[in-house]
């Protein structure tokens, strides 16, 4: 069955289950994401677990979970799944909004349509016109007297996910502007007391950008071709490879050598992830190895890996001062060193970093792991507490000799 609501009105659903499907035509001039904010009567958060996005797209509950947003066509599709059943003491109420965060306003997304679908009736919520707002509370999902009701809203606001955080009593902290950076797209827990505000940081990185080991992740646009570039002084022979973790919960290893029961694998994707050739000792004093990405929406995270196998004699990550350098080729490269690393010449693996692939961008977070002594097992990955990829070192197939 279906079933249309006007700006304004309200609506009980047919079952405290169901999802909010929102889409819009595909621009360039565009940027959208969409954001929920689990509040209490005050309309306020409770605290870091009140907002749900690109970053956290669960809730420790289970009443509110974001999933990638896919392209159907010439179509952006965003789709949240809710369970009003298992709403967290204090909270009566989920607000559903967008930000549009190219800056260009909502005026410039097109065929913007929202619906709800519960059971087997779709309620289809009717949008205003905007103009140069760049965020919108499209919806909220309430609890009265033990059941769910939704509100149209369609109420637009000119400053964007910012001015719906502080509406909504989430702390914005922004970075101080520099030549190199901008404030990145982070959360950050202030407290986890009842009623307090969290902060977080709004917009992508641009420029050259330099990580450490416990420093925060970063958000850079996902272009068409992003390389990852591992450099090292010449001296010995390093080899790169990439993990590949997908939606499904299958890992691929692209490596120009095997593993035991992994076969060596250039390509993978038709070019989603593609090795760009060995390189030996040879004389230059810098070396590098690339690996090309081309990312696709069934890819979670690609995790490039530094091997120097035990016949290379040596394999210090000091020594030969190695670094992996992410360039997205739009003005934005984030580099991770292996400045954690010791002169042991037995450790043959280092994970510098891990890339998300999320709606907003390209998540890169510094891990700067390091294998066990001797072993040449390579790292596996899994999806950890956080709904987020995870690199276990060791835990691999053991690298064929080379």
């Amino acid at each position: 069955m279906n079933q249309f609501l006007q700006m304004g009105a309200n609506i009980t659903l047919s079952a405290a289950k169901g999802s909010i499907t929102i889409s819009h035509e595909i621009s360039t001039l565009v940027d959208v994401s969409l954001t929920a904010f689990l509040l209490t009567d005050a309309d306020k958060v409770q605290g870091d677990s009140g907002i749900i996005f690109y970053n956290q797209p669960t809730s420790s509950s289970g009443v509110a979970t974001l999933l990638p947003a896919e392209q159907a066509g010439n179509t952006k599709v965003y789709k949240l799944n809710f369970d009003m059943d298992k709403v967290p003491e204090g909270i009566t109420k989920i607000a559903v909004t967008l930000t549009e965060d190219n800056s260009t306003g909502f005026a410039n997304v097109k065929n913007l349509a929202a619906e709800i679908c519960t059971q087997n009736t779709i309620i289809h919520l009717s949008p205003s016109s905007f103009t140069n707002e760049n965020g919108i509370v499209v919806l909220e999902l309430y609890l009265r007297n033990g059941q769910t009701k939704v509100k149209s809203i369609w109420r637009g606001f000119d400053s964007g996910l910012e001015g719906l955080c502080k509406n909504y009593g989430v702390e914005v902290e922004a970075d101080e502007p520099s030549e190199h950076s901008k404030p990145q797209i982070i959360q950050e827990p202030v407290s986890k007391e009842p009623g307090s505000a969290m902060s977080i940081n709004l917009e992508k990185v641009k420029g050259k950008i330099n990580l450490d080991k416990g420093q925060k992740p970063v958000i850079i646009e996902k272009t068409p071709e992003i390389t990852a570039t591992v450099s090292w002084e010449t001296g010995t022979d390093y080899d790169i490879y990439a993990l590949v973790y997908t939606k499904d919960g299958k890992q691929i290893d692209v490596a120009m050598f095997g593993a035991t029961g992994t076969p060596p694998l250039k390509n993978y994707g038709k070019g989603t992830v593609e090795h760009m050739g060995d390189v030996g000792r040879g004389k230059k004093s810098k070396k590098t190895e690339v690996i090309k990405l081309r990312l696709r929406d069934d890819v979670l995270a690609v995790v490039p890996v530094v091997y120097s196998a035990q016949s290379n004699g040596t394999g210090s990550f000091y020594r030969y001062k190695v670094s992996m350098s992410i360039d997205n080729h739009n003005g934005t490269s984030v580099t991770i060193s292996a400045k954690n690393a010791n002169n042991n010449d037995t450790i043959y693996t280092c994970v510098p970093g891990i890339l998300h692939n999320t709606p907003a961008g390209v998540m890169i977070s510094p891990l700067e792991l390091y294998s066990s002594p001797n072993s040449e097992y390579r790292p596996i990955l899994k999806v950890g507490d956080s709904n987020m990829v995870e690199v276990i070192m060791d835990q691999g197939p053991l690298n064929d000799y080379k």
